[in-house]
């Protein structure tokens, strides 16, 4: 960035010195004793060497999205489109322009989640981009905001990595809907930082299609006040690795957070879900509901913590993580983790995987369904749980396409 207010460099000075702090993930520690990671590593070192980072350039990837969501989504075309304003209750700038104003809303947001996160697992990548990104969106929800912010982040061919940072703040009794999509280039590292005040609402999608990417890892900080809804979705297809994280803290009482995601993937497909809720005030409710459905040799992992602090009572907490193996080569490694201070919650969690059901396939082929076809069914039958965590009826449609085409290309 060009030029940065006095809170933006120190934000960034103190993610530089956290990475120093813990250093690189390594392969074996256990935070990341499922996914290697190795290339994510060697992007990010590389940026930091030399620079080199792909800005995303417009592109059609979202033509679906845009023609279904076309009469009420703002759409953010790429990262260096100018500061908008869809109606006056929402203001969006490019995050450069707020990382230079200096009383912004954003500064006790950028850097902040982030930071605050490392009291229980060091987020070293998270560090990486805090201290680096100059592409993003910084968008601030006064009210209720009635289009959907759909963010495009176009595509490149380029294997450079991809650096971006959103941050949003939510004022009480606002809410907002965000759609996230597209990959602009090979490699991504992408940030969002959410401060949701109380009453307010936030609903996030992102889409991931890593076809033709090599890897990628997103992290989600969210922060709610009292009575306030956080609800976040992510459908990932193709055949790379990719890690999502979530690390979502209810700080008020009557908060409600929702992270659910569905996937599908092939041959070189290594998708890693990880979620650390926090419950530090009472009466809160939250859920993490994973699906996950694996084809030839993909590997399928989910690391999910509730910690119940000793506040936050009345807490009511379920996990869920499964995944369907379409074939004896795929694994699904899951790792649950409950830790309770309180004496007065409701919390559970669940972890399978498993084949697809013989009777239910015969059942299908009985009646002159293909062999194939009847096994996409089966499949999108069994994500359907986690794409009800939806609430927008157009969006769930939308996302069940997708999931629908990447099953047909994956036996094309």
């Amino acid at each position: 960035m060009s030029r940065l207010a006095d809170w933006a460099r120190k934000a960034r000075a103190d993610a530089g010195d956290r990475l120093a702090a813990h250093g690189w993930p390594e392969a074996g520690i256990e935070y990341w004793k499922f996914t290697p990671p190795g290339d994510l590593v060697h992007r990010a070192r590389e940026f930091a060497d030399t620079g080199a980072a792909g800005a995303g350039a417009p592109a059609d990837r979202g033509g679906m999205l845009r023609r279904h969501l076309s009469r009420s989504a703002l759409t953010v075309h790429d990262l260096a489109a100018p500061g908008q304003d869809p109606v006056a209750r929402c203001s969006i700038a490019p995050l450069a322009a707020i990382a230079a104003t200096d009383e912004s809303w954003a500064r006790d947001i950028y850097g902040q989640l982030e930071g605050a996160s490392h009291e229980h697992v060091p987020r070293h990548l998270a560090c990486f981009n805090t201290a680096h990104a100059v592409d993003g969106y910084g968008i601030h929800a006064t009210g209720p905001v009635e289009p959907i912010l759909l963010i495009d982040y176009g595509r490149e061919s380029s294997d450079r990595l991809a650096l971006h940072r959103n941050v949003v703040r939510v004022e009480a009794d606002g809410n907002a809907t965000m759609l996230e999509f597209g990959a602009s280039s090979q490699a991504i590292n992408r940030v969002l930082e959410v401060d949701i005040a109380a009453g307010g609402t936030f609903h996030h999608v992102q889409v991931q299609d890593f076809d033709a990417l090599n890897s990628g890892i997103t992290y989600i900080f969210a922060r709610l006040g009292a009575g306030a809804c956080f609800k976040s979705f992510t459908i990932s297809t193709g055949q790379a690795l990719c890690r999502n994280e979530s690390f979502v803290t209810l700080a008020g009482a009557g908060g409600r957070a929702h992270i659910a995601g569905a996937a599908v993937g092939g041959s070189g497909f290594h998708h890693d879900d990880t979620v650390f809720v926090t419950h530090d005030a009472p009466d809160c409710e939250s859920r993490q509901v994973f699906k996950k459905v694996l084809n030839d040799g993909a590997v399928g992992v989910f690391q999910g913590k509730i910690l119940v602090n000793p506040d936050a009572q009345k807490t009511d907490g379920y996990q869920l993580s499964q995944a369907l193996l379409m074939d004896d080569s795929s694994q699904f490694l899951a790792k649950p983790e409950l830790e309770i201070y309180a004496d007065d919650v409701a919390c559970s969690h669940g972890s399978t995987c498993g084949s697809l059901e013989p009777d239910s396939l015969f059942y299908l082929r009985s009646r002159g369904i293909p062999l194939g076809e009847a096994r996409d069914i089966l499949a999108l039958g069994f994500l359907n749980e986690a794409l009800r965590e939806v609430e927008h009826a157009g969006i769930a449609d939308i996302l069940n396409t997708l999931l629908a085409r990447w099953l047909i290309r994956g036996r094309g």
